[in-house]
């Protein structure tokens, strides 16, 4: 839910709703119905929060959803929830059977707000799984995968529905941990080919002296130590799909065997004189630029052209962060299938510090995190003790941690801690420009000290920059 439009001419009520919404959340307000529809149709927006005193100052003999009908020309997912006094219940609860989502009265109260937030995140990712279920194209045990709230990832799974059911090459662009091998054994799995063997080579594990022979096999004698013939992966993705992941990595010499292959299927191993065929389907990926690396000479132009044919780009994690609720439930299902803990949720503040992390190792790092976190715990909840500190939004929640139960004082007391270092030490930048000098001056530390304070709390001195 990133985009949030507020219909009010009460200040209280603009304030109130825009205090809940999580911090990645863009929101606007207006105070006429007619401004309103102006904004929405330039750049649409996801929920809509309407005081029922809006609609009844327009087309009083009109229905709620006659009135609210050329919002849904713009974006037809688009939700409403209404705000009333308490002595109009009656017209809210009217509304709502005529189209919308639920109603707020005033006061409004900020955990209503945010109660009806995460229900409708929740309904919409349901919805989008049943389109999909309707559309009858993923496989079931993919729907949760292919899941998102974000447009351009759904581009993403728009491109891979269209390329996985042909046989052209296709190129996975992303950086580091965005999951592109998940995303080639998507496209293989809905291909034609998803009874044939998937063959995943990470070429850049592998040591440029056997990459060649890794891919295409040897013959006996080949080289010192080859004493017997061995079947490259090409031979054994035959009929299926070969996942060369980290593809600039390859030698110059291997990138020339691979155009061959390319260009008619044919290939020989090493130190063998007989041609071979394969009519294996490849997929490349690679967290490099390369068009850059062709530009350098550092990557064959007519290599990179016949790879290049469905290029796909993915968006990292920082992009996408409308996602997180859904990527966390499925990792803590996969964790729950795995270690068996019944872990249910995450604690309030590491969800926020979530949000407000960039994550530099996207899903990955995610796996990651939270596995950890799972191993540690011995409760049904992530708790905040289990995540470093830099993934702890404790700021809102501090006066509560008497009440969570589940902290010691020395865990408390070193939480709050770590919050204020954090705070301070981005007030200081923020004041001296981003200048570390300058900084460590002014906080009487070397500067060496303050590289070490910033790189554990994930602080960049690049954002503070005039």
């Amino acid at each position: 839910m990133r985009d949030v439009l507020i219909i009010s001419s009460n200040p209280d009520v603009r304030r109130h709703i825009s205090e809940a919404l999580p911090g990645e959340t863009k929101s606007a307000y207006t105070t006429s119905l007619k401004s309103a529809l102006q904004i929405h149709n330039q750049n649409p927006f996801d929920l809509i929060f309407i005081d029922l005193n809006q609609l009844k100052t327009t087309a009083p003999i009109e229905s709620f959803n006659q009135k609210t009908l050329p919002f849904k020309k713009s974006n037809p997912r688009v939700q409403f929830v209404v705000i009333t006094s308490k002595d109009a219940i009656r017209d809210a609860v009217q509304s709502i059977k005529e189209g919308a989502w639920d109603y707020l009265t005033h006061p409004v109260d900020m955990k209503e707000v945010q109660l009806i937030l995460d229900a409708i995140v929740e309904t919409i990712g349901k919805d989008l799984e049943l389109d999909y279920l309707r559309d009858k194209f993923w496989k079931t045990e993919w729907l949760n995968i292919v899941r998102t709230c974000n447009p351009v990832m759904r581009k993403v799974f728009e491109n891979i529905r269209s390329v996985a059911p042909t046989i052209a090459t296709v190129l996975l662009l992303g950086e580091t941990g965005t999951g592109k091998g998940l995303l080639a054994r998507l496209v293989h799995w809905h291909s034609r080919r998803s009874e044939k063997p998937f063959i995943a080579v990470h070429c850049g594990a592998i040591p440029e002296t056997l990459i060649e022979s890794e891919l295409f096999g040897h013959e006996k004698g080949a080289f010192t130590g080859a004493d017997r013939r061995k079947i490259g992966k090409f031979e054994m993705a035959s009929g299926g799909t070969i996942f060369l992941d980290e593809i600039a990595t390859i030698t110059e010499h291997t990138q020339i065997k691979l155009l061959q292959v390319l260009q008619d299927g044919s290939y020989n191993r090493v130190g063998g004189e007989v041609q071979l065929k394969t009519d294996a389907r490849i997929i490349a990926a690679t967290n490099a630029d390369l068009t850059q690396r062709t530009e350098k000479g550092l990557f064959r132009r007519d290599l990179f052209y016949r790879l290049n044919i469905f290029p796909v780009e993915i968006p990292p994690l920082r992009d996408r962060l409308e996602d997180l609720p859904g990527l966390i439930n499925l990792s803590l299902s996969n964790l729950n299938a795995k270690y068996g803990k019944g872990i249910k949720g995450l604690h309030p503040a590491v969800k926020e510090g979530f949000k407000a992390y960039d994550w530099p190792g996207n899903i990955r790092e995610l796996e990651n995190i939270l596995e950890r976190a799972y191993i540690l715990e011995n409760t049904d909840t992530l708790g905040l003790q289990n995540f470093p500190p830099e993934l702890v939004m404790i700021t809102p929640f501090i006066e509560n941690l008497p009440d969570q139960g589940e902290l010691s004082l020395a865990q408390a007391r070193q939480i709050a801690i770590e919050e204020l270092e954090r705070s301070y030490l981005k007030n200081l930048l923020r004041q001296c420009k981003g200048k570390i000098d300058l900084s460590a001056k002014k906080a009487k530390i070397t500067t060496r000290q303050l590289n070490r304070l910033m790189a554990r709390h994930g602080i960049r001195k690049n954002d503070f920059k005039a």
